[in-house]
């Protein structure tokens, strides 16, 4: 290689396998009999790439050797870190120490708190991380963020909208004041020594190359530092740079219309001009030889292929595909063979469940062929973990080496839980969460603790109780349940901690706070595994920059800023999955290769992900300097698509829809379909996978089912009926079945908002404790708030709800004057009655029975909303009244007799007619009136229908017939039990005329 003049830079074509390629090159070119390859250096863009060669080295070698040594430089993601090196090298002294990134965000954020007060926690944390991503953006480009003050940047700035001169202003403002801090401590930022030691290893390669080979590998940012030594590494005299999937056959035409890629036609000019193509693959990999200074001509073809290596007529067709706009009219003109993509198969499936069950079905299929490897390649990790589970069906173990992000894990989940608990104050949903999570259980019974959580969970249903743990622990004791009183007492003195801590909580504190709790809740199981260890490392960075750099939270911000933070910490799983079977994120996926490789998701949105909008700077100002947009990623995108398209068997699949609706293939499919032509894309159609995935899953038609006729035994029959309950039993018997028979109840919502059940008891028990303690007006206001404020309501519910009933509750407090002072009285309120009825106890509440004199009673019901119709009660379906009548007939309210003569319904509703809330009406049949039951028969009528209820279901045999009366309105609260749905449409159908 010596014997070679000018830069030695070698391309692989994307069909020949990167790694296997690469590695197929270097051992006979540099293999030392007695020391192997430990001479070699090797550059190489992540640590992800050094596992990628070191698997391809492991796989050709042979007998075994010594490896090179592996140093990281940087990755295709200017997002991921360029990697630690050189520091070896000596003169790294030299260059001043990187500042701790997680110290350098918190002081960031204090920094952007005092020059904008007014932002909150969580969004000062957000801001501030942005604010470190653009001076990293800026740094790896060689920009520092001076160079935003220079006139002509200051001119793009002002022709901008208010808002960018605000949002760069800020930024310029923290930046000055970071700048001033790393003076005083002596440090500078991380992309800087980078660039720092990239210049210094260049300056000392060149002056006195190195008496060993160094070859960089897969290398393709295109940061200007990183750009001059690979071209210093290219020059050395044992040196080369080799690239992945750069096309050395795209016209010459086509390269140059890719634009100005870094070389401004003038001196000043902009580096990237209006028309550059930069969401082309072949655009980044142009703007890296432009800064190396090295004509896409210098570069050689890479000698060797991989394992599993594709046609060569694949690298062909993929440069036919990613033709620019204008240049893809040639389309048309291609030969057949030249648009062919043998080996390419697409798949288009309905659905993401679909999809993975289809993807899961091609991957199994290709593990019957020995030693064949097969890969999963998407950004979607939705689908990722869909699929490793749908593998584990065959007993295939296949780990997604993305990771997931720790707030999805279990031990980050119990951080957020305990972090939602102290924000809202040990509201229901996060409380329990956190008390139910698998890895709680700090008595050693987790069976025993569960109950007690189920226990709670029966306890909190309903409206949110009042903030805070004390509220909580008085409900239990009103409950009179002992043994969650003393499991609570423990749970108690585990949170109160996190409490004590105040409203504006130093980060250093609540960290301690929090891994005190989460170790006290689960002890060791918090720490033991992967998502474990990676919380701790996570916590101990946090903690000791928190201590370094004080930072002050709001107990309202913690979720928030704990999971901002927790997102961008990536869990993976450790070794042990399947040998042939691999799951990689976009970024995984570069440099690996496998026999069969499927890109999933592709659609837009996903692959290629949607360009998100700049946070700080303005787009033009961005593009002035020459720093990568958000179009750059969608050309990393499409690099990804061309590497993973050289395997030599690929499939694209896509869903036509995702979890919230329709969605657009890829722009890359639909380049590949439009290439390719309606018959060519046809015989590419994957189809006998999503068959099979669709047959799986697919079941006989179950039989019909049939309207629901429970027969209990007479025994079971044998049951109370209450003055409510006789209505459902006539209307819908199956409702009364599986509420008194079955004793079945619907649960209330954690957290639920009050529900009409619960406003109806609120009303009642303000109007009885009104009644009881004297009648008098101006009492009833007071009694109202009072009972208003335990219900614990949201403010919006409050404030609509909370003055009608206070208008109605007014209206009750005249009428119930006019009453007295014409000779009615109330006897009682909220009374409980009973009587036997042929052998079946029959009882009832009434809430006011009322004297109008010379033993006549009027017994009155209250209505939160609208009453009964008179057509009900006259059909037998509205009985309530006619019933307590029946009670109060036979004497089975206590020291209250009489006939009652009146039946009344008080609606505390708006007036039907009118203005105002309250009205009062009777179900009486009299006067102009043509519905209702007679008032002198009242009391008979009904318990006719009783004793007929009776005689049919209770001491009867008849069945429990659902929606016996379909049309009658009802609760639906046992609609789902008796699967309503499923047989009501037929019922219906059957009953419509011919």
């Amino acid at each position: 290689m010596s014997e070679h003049k000018g830069p030695r830079v070698y391309a692989i074509a994307a069909h020949r396998g990167f790694a296997d390629a690469l590695v197929a090159g270097l051992i006979p070119r540099y293999r030392d009999p007695d020391v192997g390859l430990a001479r070699l250096t090797l550059l190489l863009p992540s640590r992800r790439a050094q596992r990628t060669v070191t698997e391809a080295f492991v796989r050709l070698s042979g007998k075994g050797l010594l490896l090179p040594r592996m140093a990281m430089v940087g990755d295709l993601d200017l997002d991921e870190t360029l990697g630690p090196l050189l520091d070896p090298l000596g003169g790294g002294a030299d260059i001043p120490p990187a500042a701790d990134p997680t110290q350098r965000w918190l002081r960031l954020a204090a920094i952007l708190r005092q020059v904008k007060p007014g932002l909150p926690g969580a969004a000062v944390l957000r801001q501030a991380h942005e604010i470190g991503r653009t001076i990293d953006r800026l740094l790896v480009e060689g920009k520092t963020p001076d160079a935003l003050l220079s006139e002509d940047v200051i001119g793009i700035v002002g022709d901008q909208a208010g808002h960018w001169e605000e949002s760069t202003r800020t930024f310029l403002t923290v930046h000055a004041h970071w700048t001033a801090e790393l003076a005083v401590r002596g440090e500078i930022d991380a992309p800087e020594r980078r660039n720092r030691l990239f210049a210094h290893a260049a300056e000392r390669w060149r002056a006195s190359p190195p008496p060993y080979p160094v070859v960089a590998a897969g290398v393709t940012s295109a940061s200007p530092a990183l750009a001059r030594l690979l071209r210093v590494v290219a020059e050395l005299p044992d040196g080369a740079v080799i690239l992945p999937d750069l096309d050395l056959a795209l016209d010459a035409e086509v390269w140059d219309a890719l634009g100005l890629a870094g070389m401004p036609e003038e001196r000043g000019g902009p580096p990237v001009g209006p028309d550059d193509a930069v969401t082309h693959p072949q655009y980044h990999l142009k703007l890296l030889l432009n800064r190396m200074g090295v004509n896409r001509g210098e570069v050689q073809p890479w000698h060797r292929a991989g394992i599993a290596a594709a046609p060569p007529a694949r690298s062909r067709a993929i440069s036919n595909l990613f033709l620019p706009p204008a240049a893809s009219a040639r389309w048309v003109d291609l030969p057949e063979d030249q648009r062919r993509l043998a080996g390419v198969r697409l798949m288009e499936s309905a659905h993401p469940e679909e999809q993975a069950q289809a993807v899961a079905v091609l991957i199994r299929e290709a593990l019957e062929t020995p030693e064949k490897r097969v890969a999963l390649v998407t950004p979607d990790r939705g689908l990722a973990t869909r699929v490793v589970a749908h593998l584990r069906r065959w007993g295939i173990a296949a780990d997604d080496t993305a990771g997931r992000p720790l707030p999805q894990t279990a031990a980050g989940r119990v951080l957020l839980l305990l972090g939602e608990v102290l924000a809202e104050e040990t509201a229901p949903v996060p409380l329990l969460a956190l008390l139910g999570h698998p890895l709680v259980d700090p008595s050693g019974d987790r069976a025993a603790w569960l109950e007690r959580v189920r226990d709670l969970d029966l306890l909190l249903r309903g409206p949110r109780p009042a903030p805070g743990l004390a509220p909580i622990a008085a409900l239990i004791r009103a409950s009179g349940n002992t043994r969650l009183h003393g499991w609570w007492a423990g749970a108690e003195a585990i949170l109160s901690p996190l409490f004590a801590l105040g409203d504006e909580i130093p980060l250093a504190a609540l960290l301690d706070a929090l891994v005190a709790a989460g170790e006290a809740l689960c002890g060791e199981r918090l720490w033991s595994e992967a998502d474990g260890r990676a919380l701790a490392a996570w916590l101990e960075e946090l903690r000791l920059a928190a201590a370094e750099a004080p930072t002050m939270i709001a107990r309202g911000d913690v979720p928030a800023g704990l999971r901002d933070a927790m997102d961008r910490v990536a869990v993976r799983p450790p070794w042990g999955g399947h040998p042939r079977v691999a799951i990689y994120g976009l970024l995984e996926a570069r440099m690996s290769r496998a026999d069969l490789v499927i890109c999933g998701s592709l659609h837009e949105g996903s692959w290629p992900a949607g360009a998100a909008a700049e946070p700080l700077l303005p787009p033009a100002l961005l593009r002035h300097l020459g720093i990568p947009g958000g179009d750059f990623r969608i050309g990393l995108a499409a690099h990804d698509l061309a590497g993973a398209l050289g395997a030599p068997e690929v499939v694209l699949s896509w869903a036509r829809r995702d979890e919230a609706g329709p969605v657009i293939p890829s722009r890359f499919v639909l380049r590949v379909q439009a290439m390719l032509g309606k018959r060519l894309a046809d015989a590419h159609r994957e189809t006998s996978a999503v068959e099979l995935a669709r047959r799986l899953d697919h079941a006989p038609p179950a039989p019909a089912y049939q309207r629901p006729e429970p027969l209990p035994s007479a025994e079971q029959r044998k049951v109370a009926i209450s003055a409510t309950a006789l209505d459902r039993l006539r209307g819908d018997p199956y409702q009364f079945y599986a509420s008194s028979i079955l004793g079945l109840r619907a649960l209330d919502g954690l957290d639920a908002e009050p529900s009409p059940a619960s406003k109806g008891t609120a009303a009642h028990a303000i109007l009885d404790a009104w009644h009881k303690s004297g009648e008098r007006p101006e009492d009833l206001l007071q009694i109202a708030e009072a009972e208003l404020d335990k219900m614990s309501a949201h403010p919006l519910t409050r404030s609509l709800w909370r003055p009608r009933l206070i208008e109605a509750l007014k209206w009750v407090a005249e009428e119930i004057a006019a009453l007295h002072a014409a000779g009615r009285t109330v006897l009682d309120t909220e009374v409980k009655g009973a009587i036997e009825l042929m052998g079946v106890r029959v009882h009832g509440r009434a809430d006011r029975i009322d004297s109008v004199g010379e033993s006549k009673l009027a017994i009155v019901d209250y209505k939160t909303g609208s009453p009964p119709s008179a057509r009900q009660v006259e059909d037998g379906f509205a009985l309530q009244l006619g019933v307590l009548g029946l009670i109060a007939r036979e004497g089975g309210f206590e020291k209250i007799s009489g006939e009652p003569e009146r039946f009344e319904y008080w609606s505390l509703a708006k007036r039907r007619k009118g203005d105002g809330f309250g009205y009062c009406e009777e179900p009486i049949k009299e006067g102009a009136k043509k519905t209702g039951l007679p008032r002198n028969e009242f009391v008979e009528i009904t318990e006719d229908f009783l004793r007929d209820a009776i005689g049919r279901w209770i001491v009867g045999s008849e069945p429990f017939t659902a929606r016996l009366n379909p049309d009658l309105p009802g609760y639906a609260d046992y609609d789902q039990l008796m699967r309503l749905d499923e047989w009501l449409p037929r019922l219906a159908r059957k009953a419509m005329p011919a």
